[in-house]
């Protein structure tokens, strides 16, 4: 009997051992901001920025509304920093979360306590980028009376927001290999009659961070700065944009 105890417990311990090798090879290939990502994590006389553990927060001077930012999976935080920064100096507030193994789905509620540090602000939005939208949506599905609207780059809500009264905004690049077509248009219901849709032309999956090709992706045919900068005009025109107006662009 203690034999086969013995070779039990050998036994669970070696799936252990190959379960965490495995969970730390996983976790341990993402992708990394590029230099122009890290170039952007810099103040100018317009544009603070704080950066810590939690994440890096942009703030412009009077900034109108507030914007909590989810990054895609497998993803370095900083490489949404070109992103962020160019809505800062749209007057929105930015705060860039940072995610436990590059991973939301270990941190779904990270937006918690954020809006509570910007008193000043009274419009938020909350949103991400593929894995982090999904997420976002989920996290806002359970907090819709704290934000205003939910932005997803190349994701989906697989929770129903269709009645939360959110506005939604929806956009991804036209050559997107990466984003799951057919859960997209399976889950589209989930989302308000209202939500405007987007499709960058040219545009693809990594076009929104700055951390080079993603495997499976498809090529752009504008360039990253160019799909950034129809980004934040877009973000920007749903921040401005009255519920209930038309839907589909």
């Amino acid at each position: 009997m203690k034999k086969k105890i013995k070779i039990l417990l050998i036994s669970l311990l070696t799936v252990l051992l190959f379960l965490t090798v495995g969970f730390g090879v996983y976790v341990g290939n993402y992708y990394h901001a590029t230099e122009t990502a890290e170039e952007a994590i810099v103040a100018t006389a317009e544009i603070s920025v704080q950066e810590n553990q939690e994440g890096i927060v942009f703030a412009p001077d009077e900034p109108q509304a507030g914007f909590i930012f989810y990054p895609g999976g497998k993803v370095e935080h900083t490489a949404y920093a070109p992103l962020m920064k160019a809505l800062a100096e749209k007057d929105i507030l930015c705060v860039l979360v940072k995610m436990p193994f590059h991973l939301a789905v270990f941190d779904v509620n990270a937006a918690d306590g954020i809006r509570e540090q910007f008193p000043k602000i009274k419009s938020w939005y909350i949103g991400g980028h593929s894995l982090g939208g999904s997420m976002a949506a989920s996290y806002v599905s359970k907090h819709t009376e704290d934000f205003e609207g939910l932005v997803l780059l190349a994701a989906y809500s697989t929770e129903d927001l269709s009645d939360s009264g959110l506005k939604v905004l929806s956009v991804y690049g036209s050559e997107d290999g990466v984003l799951n077509r057919e859960k997209y248009e399976e889950y589209r219901s989930n989302l308000p009659e209202d939500t405007v849709e987007y499709v960058i032309e040219g545009g693809n999956h990594a076009g929104f961070g700055s951390y080079g090709e993603q495997e499976g992706d498809g090529q752009a045919r504008i360039s990253q700065g160019e799909q950034i900068a129809i980004t934040v005009e877009k973000i920007k025109s749903e921040i401005k944009r009255q519920p209930l107006e038309s839907s589909l662009v």
